[in-house]
């Protein structure tokens, strides 16, 4: 690692920390007054509240690091070319790639950083968040838990039903199978049901089988076609619950959710969807390092844009990312053939590391 290298590199690692330092400052503040008026409703005390926003931390980090690799990128060339760096490396003969070298390094050391984040830590951190925020902030129960290949529903005080698929709308569940308990806490009634849909009259139970098990006669079985059932759950509540679920799962996690589903004979494009959304987004650090510095030495090879500009571009290009990014998984999603999972989740990487590898070459060498 040579003098040049280290400059560089050291000079690069100041702004990203300050760009990350006020991405996460600005994003924690209006997080924290969009909720607090919500918690102090509640009365809780001022050490619950931060330590449901010191779990929130990994997940914020690994949203908002992308962006300040760019910002940092854009910024920090920007800086070299006021005050003419740039253009006594290049008269020295130091090539743009030498040049690029310690911004890639670091944002590679970023990337990893970040699947790490993605992994393992950010699920378990999201999870604890959220049963912080429900149980020990807003004094709910937790009525539902969502945990890796197992989903279960809490039904009043003596009742769960399992669920293998949730569709993505909410309004069916499929894979039914509803245990419930008597008096004395024994199993007294298992349902089975191909499936459970919303309508105006509420749920009903699709094709299923109910077993009641009677202390006189022993199990009694019934067949029936369709079925009312009394849940409290609204679509949307199914399909906000699925939203959160992928987030609280590790990567390990939802590869066994989606064996399952797969062995059972269910659609996995929205899991694996998930999956390598998760897997592809810690790299977009090195994608927007690319783009980073073709944006700032597009011109001329020798000139970088200034600080306004720079932020400008970098909310510009990190909007638009996330837009494409979005848009494909959403497509992934809904089990589209032209979009595989694979593909949908590393779409918005291929895309902008394509633009920014042409921009790059464009550039004079």
């Amino acid at each position: 690692m040579n003098l040049l290298f280290r400059y560089i590199f050291g000079e690069y690692v100041k702004v990203f920390a300050m760009c990350f330092a006020g991405l996460m400052t600005v994003y924690l503040v209006v997080d924290f007054f969009e909720k607090i008026r919500k918690f102090v409703r509640h009365d809780v005390e001022l050490l619950t509240i931060l330590w449901y926003f010191l779990l929130r931390t990994p997940g914020i980090s690994f949203q908002i690091a992308p962006l300040a690799i760019l910002m940092a990128t854009l910024l920090t060339l920007g800086l070299f070319s006021r005050t003419h760096e740039i253009t006594a490396m290049r008269s020295c003969g130091i090539s743009l790639y030498r040049i690029a070298a310690p911004f890639l390094t670091f944002a590679l050391a970023v990337g990893l950083a970040l699947f790490g984040l993605s992994a393992v830590v950010s699920p378990v951190a999201t999870a604890h968040a959220d049963y912080v925020k429900t149980v020990m902030i807003e004094k709910k129960p937790a009525s539902a838990a969502f945990k890796g290949d197992r989903q279960w529903v809490q039904i009043g005080n003596r009742s769960l039903m399992n669920i293998a698929v949730v569709e993505p709308d909410g309004n069916t569940l499929r894979g039914i199978s509803l245990y419930r308990l008597g008096s004395d806490f024994g199993l007294a009634e298992i349902i089975e049901a191909s499936e459970a849909r919303y309508t105006p009259a509420g749920w009903i139970l699709v094709e299923g089988v109910q077993r009641k098990f009677l202390p006189a006669r022993g199990p009694v079985k019934e067949e029936f076609k369709n079925r009312p059932i009394a849940l409290s759950q609204t679509p949307k509540d199914f399909s906000t619950l699925i939203s959160a679920e992928s987030e609280e799962m590790t990567l390990s996690d939802m590869r066994s959710y989606a064996k399952r589903l797969r062995k059972d004979g269910y659609s996995v494009a929205r899991v694996m969807t998930d999956y390598y959304a998760r897997v592809a987004f810690p790299f977009v650090s090195i994608v927007m390092v690319v783009v980073g510095i073709a944006l700032s030495l597009r011109r001329s090879g020798v000139r970088g844009s200034g600080m306004a500009v720079g932020i400008g571009q970098a909310l510009a290009i990190g909007f638009l990312y996330w837009t494409t990014h979005s848009v494909a998984v959403a497509v992934g999603r809904a089990g589209n053939a032209d979009l595989p999972p694979l593909l949908a989740g590393w779409m918005a990487n291929l895309v902008f590391l394509s633009l920014g590898c042409y921009l790059f070459l464009k550039v004079r060498q």
